[in-house]
């Protein structure tokens, strides 16, 4: 698989290649200065930063892995998305299925 992530400092390192090496995931980096290359990705950081990260002072390394997942859960599960036509993601799901457009059991989320 691939990764495709902007050229932010966090993907500069040494950590992140060895890791990407190590798992078999090819790193592609957006053109310097095109964020709409990767607009829906920039779209999501941007709501995880301002309705996650800005809202919570993590005290501990357990706290943030609990509130993260937390708003990670709702937002892959309970809140509407425009690309879906404003339907939750299971909404959307359940919707696609009863006309056949999706097989059952097709709700899973990998992350």
């Amino acid at each position: 698989g691939s990764i495709t992530v902007d050229n932010g400092p966090e993907f500069a390192g040494r950590a992140l290649d060895a890791w990407a090496y190590q798992a078999g995931v090819k790193l592609s980096f957006i053109r310097p200065g095109k964020p709409v290359e990767n607009a829906y990705i920039e779209s999501f950081n941007g709501k995880f930063r301002d309705e996650c990260l800005n809202e919570h002072w993590f005290l501990s390394l357990r706290q943030a892995k609990s509130l993260i997942e937390n708003w990670r859960v709702e937002y892959n599960t309970d809140r509407p998305h425009s690309a879906l036509g404003y339907l939750t993601p299971a909404q959307f799901v359940q919707a696609h299925q009863k006309e056949g457009l999706l097989p059952l059991g097709s709700m899973s989320v990998p992350y």
